[in-house]
C-alpha cells in the first residue's frame, strides 16, 4: 500500500479503506499510537479478523491529516525502525489482550 488511504466508513470499529487500486479493504482498527508527535493506526485485515486473530498480521499506517476535517487520510510507513517502535507500543499496550508470536 504505497499510496495515501483514504478512509471511507466507521461502524464498528470496521473501516474501508480503498488500496492502490481503488479497490475497498475492509480492516478492524485496533487502536491509535502516538510516536514523536506523529499518529499511527493499527488495523487488522477484516478477513484475518474473521477466520483467525491468532495467524493476523497488522498494518501499520500513518494518520495524516487532510483538508477536510471530516476525513483522515492513511499513508503507508517506509521506516522499519518507526514500524518496530510503533508495533512494540502496541505488543506492550495489549500484552494482555493478544497472544504475540514474534517471528525471529
Amino acid at each position: 500500500m504505497d499510496e495515501d488511504n483514504n478512509l471511507e466508513e466507521e461502524s464498528d470499529n470496521i473501516i474501508i479503506l480503498n488500496d492502490e487500486n481503488g479497490d475497498e479493504v475492509k480492516f478492524e482498527f485496533l487502536d491509535l499510537i502516538e510516536l514523536d508527535g506523529e499518529e499511527y493506526v493499527v488495523l487488522l485485515p477484516a478477513d484475518e479478523a474473521e477466520n483467525d486473530e491468532e495467524t493476523g498480521e497488522v498494518v501499520i499506517l500513518k494518520v495524516e491529516d487532510t483538508d477536510s476535517e471530516e476525513e483522515e487520510s492513511y499513508v503507508s510507513v517506509d521506516d522499519e525502525e518507526v514500524l518496530n517502535k510503533v508495533f512494540d507500543m502496541f505488543k506492550e499496550k495489549f500484552k494482555d489482550e493478544f497472544n504475540f508470536v514474534d517471528e525471529e
